[in-house]
């Protein structure tokens, strides 16, 4: 499905958090391809995320790079103020940013460090930043017209468990009922709040435990048997970001070949 960029409208601006690379930046510059400007926030502009940077403009959007640590709760005001200075009022926010664990291992071994360090970024970074966002749109809903959404891209781990990574199959079910949540939240202003769950797609973060994916694979893992691609993300991310789903909140977009289906 090819989705139309807003033709004729004014310039709608969506935000998407550690989208320097990877599926991030597929997601950023696929927003862009939409008709949106995109501002990405992430830790630090490399040369990855200059080349997404690059992409957008590329396709007559603008996009910018926007310094932020999403763990650090005390900056999400500032960076929603920066973002809308220099491109306009949010549209849509696409909670990506997310780290995994330090190391894998027995979850009997889980430090209260490593616990708090990965749920500081994937959850409770997540929950206040959309809480800032939400007050925005509400605040904002008499003058606004166009449609608005809230993203929060979780994982097929929020309902997968592996106990070789436990904090960070906590933090994607949380996700879950955190999108719920906020889709009751907001309904009222008819802002709907979507959960996406990627599957097992080729990323920095599933490098280590590629070999065990492979094999996974050959032996059924997913319906579909093949990695994701990058393009097959985004293109569900575009998809609920520019209204295709209008009349549905809360919902969990499942990315994964399948891999959800329960099978006997």
């Amino acid at each position: 499905m090819i989705i139309e960029p807003f033709k004729d409208e004014p310039s709608r601006v969506a935000i998407v958090t550690g989208g320097g690379r990877g599926l991030r930046a597929a997601m950023a510059r696929a927003l862009g391809a939409a008709g949106f400007d995109v501002a990405i926030a992430d830790l630090v502009c490399d040369d990855d995320a200059n080349e997404t940077l690059e992409a957008i403009q590329s396709e007559g959007r603008r996009a910018a790079f926007f310094e932020a640590d999403i763990a650090d709760i005390d900056q999400h005001d500032a960076l929603l103020d920066r973002v809308q200075t220099s491109l306009g009022a949010v549209a849509c926010l696409v909670n990506n940013a997310g780290i995994s664990v330090e190391t894998r291992g027995d979850l009997l071994d889980v430090t209260p460090a490593s616990f708090d360090r990965l749920i500081d970024v994937n959850l409770r970074g997540t929950f206040f930043l959309s809480q800032k966002m939400a007050r925005r749109f509400a605040q904002e809903n008499a003058a606004c017209t166009c449609f608005r959404s809230i993203i929060n891209i979780s994982s097929a781990n929020a309902f997968l468990v592996a106990t070789n990574r436990a904090e960070y199959c906590i933090s994607k079910a949380a996700i879950t009922t955190l999108t719920k949540l906020f889709a009751a939240r907001l309904a009222e202003f008819e802002i709907p709040v979507y959960e996406v769950r990627p599957g097992i797609f080729q990323t920095k973060m599933t490098e280590v435990a590629k070999s065990d994916y492979d094999q996974k694979i050959e032996r059924g893992f997913s319906p579909i048997a093949r990695w994701g691609r990058e393009e097959e993300l985004a293109k569900a991310v575009v998809s609920l970001a520019t209204g295709c789903l209008p009349f549905s909140t809360g919902e969990a977009i499942h990315i994964d070949g399948g891999l959800h289906i329960h099978r006997v």
